[in-house]
């Protein structure tokens, strides 16, 4: 999601660097996605679970994201447990990032569950400056802030396109035990981009065939 993401601001002219980002969940394509986000320079200001969001008004750090993989994987205690381990996190109890959060914000990224961004919450983002939305979880947006994205010209990655890096991985695990291979982590990278690549490029081509450019 993350590659597809950063496909569709280079075709704009722009980059993941500096941007502020709203992740929701904290499972494992919130913790990877929230790794290779930073790895970009981008701004991450929220995780979620269950019980509520997590708002780090500076931006999470690579610190952070280790304290999170020890709290969600090994210890399976609550994102609230977080604001103990930092002066500035601030909980929002039974709240979703998108209704916790209230300043600027470019992208977001949803990772937790189906139909948990609604039409209302996406017109709240785009007043506050919502440009990008890449999901990482089973169709999160309602279709009425798909129609939203769609009306305010938000470039929106849908999850069967944004979230095929796992299939693709996988994919990538099958050709290598067939062939009784072995590939670093940096090989099965820079295969995961290529492959997003020719997924980003087949959407936008199809989108601007049927005259809708920028509808992924």
């Amino acid at each position: 999601a993350v590659y597809f993401l950063k496909e569709m601001m280079q075709e704009n002219g722009e980059q993941l660097k500096g941007k502020k980002i709203l992740i929701s969940g904290s499972g494992n394509v919130a913790q990877f996605g929230l790794q290779k986000l930073l790895d970009y320079g981008a701004i991450i200001l929220s995780l979620s679970d269950s019980n509520g969001t997590i708002i780090e008004p500076n931006g999470f750090t690579a610190e952070q994201l280790k304290q999170v993989i020890q709290l969600k994987n090994v210890k399976r205690g609550r994102i609230s447990e977080l604001t103990s381990m930092s002066s500035t996190a601030v909980y929002f109890e039974g709240k979703r990032p998108w209704e916790a959060y209230n300043d600027h914000v470019d992208v977001i990224f949803p990772c937790a569950t189906q139909n948990e961004v609604s039409g209302e919450e996406s017109l709240k983002l785009i007043k506050q400056g919502l440009k990008y939305v890449t999901e990482g979880a089973n169709m999160p947006s309602t279709d009425a802030a798909i129609h939203a994205y769609h009306a305010h010209k938000v470039s929106y990655a849908p999850a069967k396109a944004s979230n095929a890096g796992g299939v693709a991985t996988s994919g990538l695990e099958m050709t290598q035990n067939s062939n009784r291979l072995q590939w670093t982590a940096e090989k099965v990278d820079t295969e995961l981009q290529a492959i997003m690549h020719k997924i980003f490029v087949q959407c936008k081509n199809t989108a601007e065939k049927y005259g809708k450019k920028g509808n992924y």
